[in-house]
């Protein structure tokens, strides 16, 4: 059978298992009449964010789409790719957050009825993001390669297209909803919780609402196109290393990461089975719930991928390549585990620094997230020259692929996390009673442990997709006849390197101060609201939810364009400026990757070290609630905000955009040399 059928049968296999699972959600009780309209609230809101950012978006699109049809060959079919990427990822993230919406009042009214149940039913909202971002990606590519083979070896140049129209779609949203969530939650942080003294997520303050929009737009829409961007990247990437070391686009070298994509969902679908949790509120208890399903899942993928290279007589070479890509990414999962858990002595040590002050728990906070940075880094390094040990280049293209294969259920322990956790505001503004917050709050302390791992996972996987397009750029560089030097002796690869960390501090300035300022804004509102709306503080009185929906939503909208451009038009532009050309493009994507790598764990790491360092101080611990080191540990957090959810996941994705773009317009720098 044709390996790239094969994968599509996979795809629609799992878009019916995602079906499933909606609708089973939606059998589930939405509560009571309180919850339910609080959820509607939320889901007002983070649907017309999004309508807002995808209108936005439109024009975007189609001028890059006429470029590409103007200027790249084969004429219009990679500008048809673009827009099919374009779709496919925007659905992707949509059909995510609608049902995580879905999702928030059910799994309170789960959690009335037991802990397993409120589980089971965030889990599966986040399993369905998990399964129709690996669904539809590997469904898109398929059917753009079935619908283009017969351009032969020049299919590559048409998936490329593809992948660049998931990497503008996951800029934008990642960016923009990294922003509007960030602002939001800081924003609501600092003048309810820090100023006026009043819970998280408390109905009086104004911004609760526009919060726990934001998590839906920036931790499930984001992510989801964060990831994917990389799973297509990593198979385009693939392809292209093995058809510029000179096989046939049919051959079963490059189309070996379509079986391994395919098998993974297979694989990802019986890992949501073994999700399973008891009544206790154990931390380690319903950690191991969500471990078990991803270990199986990884298993279950190995098995497959060694029948696979086998089945297909290619060389175990690229079988230990794959390995070394699936165990990396499980390593690196673990290691950010440990240093963003409270469970763990580093984030304790952070809660712990509280106890002399802000300053103190800043410092702590951000040694341990550069601390973090070296198991990740190393792993990442000892699965590259494993795998090109093995392989060659094309291994360290395939280790991605192998690394992304659990990807189906490895977002859905992410995007779980933000369902708990709007599942907990709603809790606390319906006025639920304590047992039902103290069970949404175990959840929502596990989601941001999963949360933080789902990070690092997306971060790696991030590294070793643009390796390999950046591999998949040098190789298609040299099949158009114009090979990179890439010599440290040259002054334009030096240069571009220089380029390439530049852009990753720049971008991090960029977003981090949009955050700054909307969050202003946010503080600002709010304290109107309480002086001029008579009766908030007292419960006589409805704030003005939208309002503050209203300006977090502009200003993040606002806020993604130049972040966005700069991903895009600058490496295309020194790829064309004659005294920089080619080889300074390949030294600024070794520069960007290298820098944005590390920065992007750093950020991730130390916000959540101290999102969790705060939460074990809310947990009864150095003070509790309302003592001086809680409020040291909310500024820390507020400060770790755009950190871990607006400026280091947008890393991941300027670093694979920047290779993507590269390799998308490698005919045109050749031509121009």
């Amino acid at each position: 059978m044709n390996p790239v059928l094969i994968a599509l049968i996979a795809g629609i296999i799992g878009l019916f298992f995602a079906a499933y699972l909606v609708f089973t959600l939606l059998k589930q009780d939405p509560g009571p009449k309180e919850v339910r309209e609080i959820s509607k609230a939320i889901e007002e809101g983070a649907l017309a964010f999004l309508y807002r950012e995808y209108k936005t978006l439109v024009w975007f699109v189609v001028i890059v789409a006429i470029i590409l049809g103007v200027f790249l060959e084969p004429r219009g079919l990679v500008a048809v790719a673009y827009l099919l990427g374009t779709l496919c990822s925007a659905g992707a993230g949509y059909i995510g957050m609608r049902v995580g919406l879905k999702a928030n009042c059910r799994t309170v009214a789960g959690v009335m009825k037991s802990l397993n149940t409120g589980l089971r039913v965030a889990f599966n909202s986040g399993a369905v993001m998990g399964i129709c971002v690996v669904s539809l990606g590997l469904v898109g590519l398929s059917i753009t390669f079935f619908a283009f083979q017969g351009q032969g070896d020049k299919i590559a140049d048409i998936l490329i297209g593809f992948g660049a129209g998931a990497s503008s779609i996951a800029l934008f949203a990642r960016v923009g909803g990294g922003i509007y969530t960030k602002a939001a939650d800081v924003g609501s942080d600092l003048v309810g919780k820090v100023e006026a003294g009043i819970p998280e997520d408390d109905p009086r303050n104004p911004a609760v609402i526009a919060d726990n929009v934001g998590d839906n737009v920036g931790d499930i829409a984001g992510m989801g196109g964060d990831l994917f961007e990389s799973y297509v990247g990593a198979i385009i990437a693939t392809m292209t290393v093995a058809i510029a070391a000179g096989f046939a686009f049919d051959s079963h070298k490059a189309l070996l990461p379509f079986v391994i994509a395919g098998a993974g969902i297979i694989c990802a679908i019986v890992g949501t089975f073994f999700v399973r949790v008891g009544e206790r509120l154990n931390m380690e208890a319903l950690l191991m719930a969500l471990r078990r399903g991803v270990w199986v899942s990884s298993v279950l993928v190995a098995i497959a991928s060694f029948l696979a290279v086998y089945l297909m007589d290619l060389e175990m070479g690229i079988f230990y390549s794959i390995l070394a890509g699936l165990v990396a990414g499980i390593l690196i999962g673990l290691s950010i585990e440990y240093y963003t858990s409270y469970t763990y002595k580093p984030t304790r040590s952070v809660s712990e620094a509280s106890q002399t002050g802000t300053g103190t728990l800043i410092i702590r906070g951000f040694s341990t997230g550069m601390l973090s940075t070296v198991a990740p880094a190393l792993f990442v390094v000892i699965a590259v020259l494993a795998a090109y040990e093995f392989a060659g280049l094309y291994g360290v293209a395939i280790t991605a692929v192998g690394m992304l294969s659990t990807l189906g259920i490895t977002l859905a322990t992410d995007a779980y996390g933000p369902v708990a956790d709007n599942a907990g505001g709603i809790a606390e503004q319906a006025h639920l009673p304590a047992e039902v917050r103290e069970k949404t709050d175990a959840l929502d302390s596990m989601g941001n442990t999963t949360a933080a791992t789902g990070k690092g996972f997306a971060i790696g996987s991030a590294a070793l997709t643009a390796l390999g397009l950046t591999a998949a750029f040098g190789g298609r560089m040299e099949g158009l006849g114009v090979p990179l030097t890439m010599s440290l002796l040259d002054p334009k690869v030096v240069s571009g390197v220089l380029i390439g960390a530049l852009l990753v501090f720049l971008f991090s300035a960029l977003t981090m101060n949009a955050v700054g300022r909307a969050a202003m804004q946010v503080v600002d509102e709010v304290r109107r609201q309480w002086h001029e709306i008579k009766g908030i503080m007292t419960g006589e009185a409805r704030p003005d939810y939208a309002r503050c929906v209203d300006i977090t939503t502009r200003t993040a909208l606002k806020a993604m364009v130049l972040p966005g451009l700069l991903a895009i038009v600058v490496p295309v532009a020194v790829g064309m400026i004659p005294f920089l050309g080619p080889d300074a493009l390949g030294g600024l994507l070794i520069g960007a990757l290298g820098s944005g790598f590390l920065l992007a764990v750093t950020m991730a790491n130390a916000g959540g070290a101290w999102d969790n360092a705060k939460k074990y101080i809310e947990l009864g611990h150095l003070g509790g609630k309302g003592s001086e080191q809680h409020k040291a540990a909310v500024v820390g957090d507020t400060v770790g905000d755009p950190f871990k959810d607006t400026s280091g996941p947008s890393l991941n994705i300027l670093i694979k955009l920047m290779a993507m773009a590269s390799l998308l317009f490698a005919p045109i720098f050749a031509q121009m040399m």
